[in-house]
């Protein structure tokens, strides 16, 4: 298959235009006519996952996070995108970007956070999911299951005692959808990344803020698109290979 067929299928599960107006989604690096017979997901485009997808073989990434986020009017080694992106041409790696197409995507990024957050009769559009967990329980036991099931520490900004049933959640750097999650009745929120500011208004709104990281609460999401990808590229019955990072998004580049 080529980078456009592979692009076509991402659009199907996430289309690229319904990407914010500040994103940079889509084919970022390489040729759309190049072909492909491997593909690594991976959450950001790093050196160790440039590396990574050298060693496997692989022709194209798709990363969640893009590259060139602001413009550019250099390409040079002086900085560390520069240095990606030329690592990248000498490479003749190609790169598609799926991210805020894929966070409000149905089984996008937000909705595998819900999943694994437990959340049953989920609801929500954009980028804000809410559900109930099955059974009330207390924010120290919700922070211990989250715990489990991004496997990264998780932060509890609230009385370990209190009774949550109805949860809110935006994946990432979504701690600004909070409001979402007190116009429906939520008595806590889920986020990667949540400002002091921003919990002790949820606190004075008696909702318990969990910040859970950045990456543990979108990678999963990522993978779920890989997974889908492959699903689809079974029933065309095509020979790819579709790899999953395992490298951690904090690797210090190679030597």
């Amino acid at each position: 298959m080529t980078v456009q067929q592979i692009w076509n299928l991402i659009d199907a599960a996430a289309p690229f235009d319904t990407q914010a107006e500040f994103d940079n989604s889509g084919l970022l690096v390489g040729n759309a006519e190049d072909d492909v017979n491997g593909i690594l997901f991976a959450l950001d485009v790093t050196d160790a996952v440039i590396s990574e997808a050298i060693a496997l073989g692989a022709q194209l990434i798709v990363s969640h996070h893009p590259l060139m986020f602001s413009p550019r009017k250099q390409l040079t080694d002086a900085d560390y995108e520069g240095r990606l992106l030329r690592r990248l041409i000498r490479a003749n790696l190609n790169v598609i970007a799926a991210h805020t197409n894929l966070d409000q995507a149905p089984g996008g990024i937000n909705d595998t956070l819900a999943a694994l957050c437990g959340l049953i009769m989920v609801t929500g559009e954009g980028y804000f999911r809410c559900g109930f967990l099955p059974e009330p329980m207390t924010a120290g036991a919700f922070a211990e299951q989250l715990r489990g099931a991004l496997g990264d520490t998780v932060r509890r900004m609230g009385p370990a005692d209190a009774m949550i049933r109805k949860v809110g959640l935006c994946s990432g750097s979504g701690g600004e959808e909070w409001k979402k999650a007190l116009e429906t009745g939520c008595d806590a929120f889920v986020s990667g990344e949540i400002r002091h500011h921003l919990a002790l208004e949820m606190a004075d709104q008696r909702i318990i803020p969990f910040e859970c990281g950045h990456f543990a609460t979108e990678e999963a999401g990522l993978f779920t698109l890989a997974e889908a990808l492959q699903n689809a590229l079974n029933r065309l019955q095509c020979n790819m290979r579709v790899y999953q990072s395992a490298v951690s998004a904090y690797a210090f580049p190679p030597d």
